[in-house]
């Protein structure tokens, strides 16, 4: 699993890095299944909070959140993939 981070219009302290690293261990389950997980995080009036996974057999989920707090978006986005993770696991698992 490829894991790339990208910051918009500010620079991501390593203390959020750090943050959403240890956030990241929360899906550690699905690092077989995700080829790339992409987040693009933008700086505005708010956070605005993107994460795009590939998965290996050509599905992409992305998901999207908004929050004045950085730390409190990625938990509220992390919540989301972690949904949407899970939800795509399912449906693999269902069609064997």
């Amino acid at each position: 699993m490829t894991v790339d981070v990208r910051s918009v219009h500010f620079d991501l302290g390593e203390a959020s890095r750090t943050y959403l690293d240890g956030k990241l261990d929360r899906i550690g389950y699905a690092k077989d299944m995700i080829v790339d997980l992409i987040f693009v995080i933008t700086k505005e009036k708010d956070f605005k909070l993107e994460a795009t996974a590939s998965f290996r057999w050509g599905v992409q989920a992305h998901v999207e959140e908004r929050d004045f707090e950085i730390n409190a978006g990625i938990d509220k986005l992390m919540d989301k993939l972690e949904q949407k993770i899970s939800k795509e696991k399912e449906k693999v698992q269902e069609r064997k």
